[in-house]
């Protein structure tokens, strides 16, 4: 049996970035997926910031603008009438340094259709229906078992296979998290007549339970997102699905035409005890478990599957030592313990959508893999993400950044290792940029930077 390098659990976002990201670094990787096609609802529909500026780097931005759209505003309705209109999320300035800070509305299923044809163009490939049962790793690597027979040997195994994930139980890790709101939610895509599609149109009664029905942008339907009272049972049908509506707005059952999809959950935050067990991580839903609100959740899982990627490699390349993939868990575990606090917060009103959740302050300065040896660092530390703008020579630096390598920002080039001078509004020093687009290393001088890097499998350096 051939061994592969790399086998990921699960075709969700978090599988197909981490697809994305290991073939354009020439890793051998294969991604699985029980079901038989890529999932067919919209749930994830909310693209932060700073997931934007990583698609930039993959190379599937613009494809992600195409198919969605800009958040529409909250239109509040009373009783058959409309009350007034409210921006979905509070503005966040544009600068150089942040271009895009408006989160995207992109369908889960666009999500992935979109990452699916990058994975396909990168020479990745998924097999569907493959749904795995089991798995025993020893010093060597991991034997996957699945349902059809088959079995599959990887150097290293991720489990991007959801908030059931099989693989996470398959190794005994438990999740230690609590319920969000002790009411029913269901969440699912509809064809509606008689609204219009340039708002969020919301219909909340006195006890704090109603309906929101969100066009989803680049297409012709609708995101039902409903809370329910305590105790009541969810009907996903189509008939049950006009009840909910017409309980709670003004519409008639015959104007829900259709349902796509649907699904119903009680919200809850949840952390897996441990990210990695051997050779075998976990990413996405199968390490963190969200409430909805605020869009946090796909966004955390995309920033695990970007953070481990180019870990890996370095790795199976040889360039870097094993340790360097305990700083997986170090580093995304931490800010999804955060994250998981912020999505409660939003969820209990605690928290605005806006700066807050835009992702674009998610730093790793306490991490072992930072190293700051300024005496008085910058606006711009080791740790942070590193910002964009334009240096004395006019290179924009996200595209400097773009692609698997390390970047250099030096005010003069270092022997053997080039470099680009580094903005102004960095400040002052020597900057080594990580390809997961954070600042690693920042020194006065170069002095420092080779020992860092034999440790972090430095190559490719821009």
């Amino acid at each position: 049996m051939d061994t592969l390098d790399v086998l990921v659990v699960g075709a969700g976002p978090t599988g197909l970035v981490l697809g994305i990201d290991l073939a354009r670094r020439g890793v051998d990787a294969l991604v699985v997926e029980a079901g038989e096609k890529l999932f067919p609802g919209s749930r994830g529909k909310g693209i932060q910031p700073r997931t934007q500026e990583v698609y930039d780097d993959l190379g599937v931005l613009d494809a992600m603008r195409a198919a969605g759209g800009p958040y529409p505003p909250r239109l509040l309705w009373k009783n058959g009438e409309p009350l007034g209109t409210k921006p979905m999320f509070d503005a966040v300035p544009a600068d150089e340094g942040a271009p895009y800070t408006e989160p995207l509305m992109v369908a889960q299923w666009r999500t992935q259709e979109v990452l699916y044809a990058r994975l396909k163009e990168l020479g990745g490939r998924v097999a569907f229906g493959r749904g795995l049962t089991g798995l025993e790793q020893d010093a060597e690597g991991v034997t996957a078992r699945f349902a059809d027979g088959t079995t599959a040997r990887a150097r290293y195994v991720v489990a991007a296979d959801g908030g059931r994930s099989t693989v996470r139980r398959a190794l005994g890790v438990g999740m230690t998290g609590e319920s969000v709101d002790p009411s029913p939610f269901l969440v699912a895509d509809l064809r509606v007549r008689g609204l219009d599609r340039e708002h969020w149109h919301t219909f909340v009664g006195d006890d704090g339970c109603g309906v929101a029905l969100c066009p989803l942008a680049g297409t012709d339907e609708f995101q039902l997102g409903a809370r329910l009272p305590e105790g009541t049972e969810t009907d996903l049908s189509l008939a049950g699905l006009r009840r909910l509506v017409t309980t709670y707005s003004h519409l008639d059952a015959a104007d829900v035409t259709e349902v796509r999809w649907a699904s119903d959950f009680r919200p809850r935050a949840a952390l897996a005890d441990r990210f990695r067990v051997g050779r075998v991580f976990l990413a996405g839903d199968a390490a963190h478990v969200h409430s909805p609100a605020g869009g946090q959740g796909l966004n955390t899982s995309v920033q695990d599957a970007y953070n481990l990627g180019w870990k890996l490699a370095a790795v199976l390349a040889g360039r870097a030592p094993d340790a360097l993939l305990d700083t997986y868990e170090e580093e995304r575990r931490a800010n999804a313990a955060a994250m998981l606090g912020l999505s409660t917060s939003v969820h209990n009103g605690e928290v605005r959508r806006g700066e807050a959740t835009v992702q674009l302050g998610i730093g790793y300065r306490e991490s072992s893999l930072t190293e700051e040896s300024r005496a008085n660092p910058g606006p711009v530390r080791a740790g942070d993400r590193a910002p964009d703008g334009r240096n004395a020579d006019g290179v924009r630096m996200f595209d400097a950044f773009r692609g698997p390598h390390w970047t250099l920002l030096a005010p003069e080039p270092v022997a053997g290792l080039g470099g680009l001078p580094a903005p102004e509004s960095y400040g002052p020093g020597v900057f080594l940029i990580r390809p997961d687009g954070y600042v690693g290393w920042a020194g006065e001088t170069a002095e420092g930077l080779r020992t860092y890097a034999a440790r972090t499998g430095m190559f490719d350096v821009v």
